[in-house]
């Protein structure tokens, strides 16, 4: 397994991050190999960002069992997907701004996938090998205005707003989709504990069926559904999203001024 920042020391770059928090540089990006060279740094002298900027971000909706059973809602019979803006990525410690229209906005602690090659019509095991790696995501959600587009058949302006989907710290290759612990706090209390284990749809049949329809290019990000215990946010609270591997992605919240 590697881990694989993106940050800036004044130049936006990438590199692989090591347990003592040395970051190698990376000669390109990780989306053309891991090679490095170049003097290293540490994480304490540089700013971590958002590990990629995507094209694309795609959402899983109602895509763990026990999720699905909290809000008493049938499994969807086929992958319940829907966009969000690239805008709506952050890094890790950039603010979640609860937008003046806000009512009820929800945090959703998910494991994000990040893709590295170009595919489409991709096998299921062709979907997993074009896998980069798995970052931590969190796919903030407003959920009256969700709750009234999705009336109507749409979804966009309630997981769309500017900072709704942040991402990080790093993203972590050669884990097993299949068995990713995801979970979530909110101001230190653990609200979500989970496993990939869990998913409807598992990761290789999301990236299958996108493909389908989609080309995906490197750096395109799948949201891949939350589990149970998603809940409120307001300004003051910190939420944190961890995947072992990865890290913890933590970010403020506050209002929109």
């Amino acid at each position: 397994m590697k881990r694989i920042l993106r940050y800036s020391d004044g130049t936006v770059r990438y590199g692989l991050l090591e347990d003592d928090g040395t970051i190698r540089p990376l000669v390109g990006s990780p989306f053309e190999g891991l090679a490095t060279g170049g003097p290293a740094t540490h994480v304490d002298r540089v700013q971590i960002l958002a590990p990629v900027e995507p094209r694309a971000v795609y959402g899983a909706g109602l895509n763990y069992v026990k999720h699905a059973q909290e809000v008493n809602l049938p499994l969807p019979k086929v992958p319940m997907l829907f966009m969000k803006p690239p805008g709506t990525v952050i890094g890790p410690g950039s603010p979640i701004v609860l937008p003046r229209e806000g009512g009820v906005v929800h945090f959703e602690a998910e494991v994000a996938v990040v893709i590295g090659r170009t595919i489409r019509r991709a096998s299921e095991a062709e979907a997993i090998d074009a896998i980069l790696g798995y970052t931590c995501g969190n796919d903030v959600s407003e959920r009256v205005i969700q709750r009234q587009e999705m009336d109507q058949g749409c979804l966009v302006v309630g997981k769309g707003y500017d900072s709704f989907n942040p991402l990080g710290p790093a993203i972590a290759t050669g884990l097993d989709p299949w068995d990713i612990t995801i979970l979530g706090r909110v101001n230190g209390e653990l609200r979500q504990s989970s496993n990939t284990n869990d998913l409807v749809y598992s990761i290789a049949a999301l990236i299958a069926h996108l493909s389908r329809a989609a080309t995906l290019r490197p750096g395109d990000v799948i949201m891949t559904g939350t589990p149970a215990g998603v809940g409120p946010i307001q300004p003051g609270d910190v939420v944190e999203i961890e995947i072992p591997e990865v890290g913890v992605l933590r970010n403020p919240v506050v209002a929109e001024e």
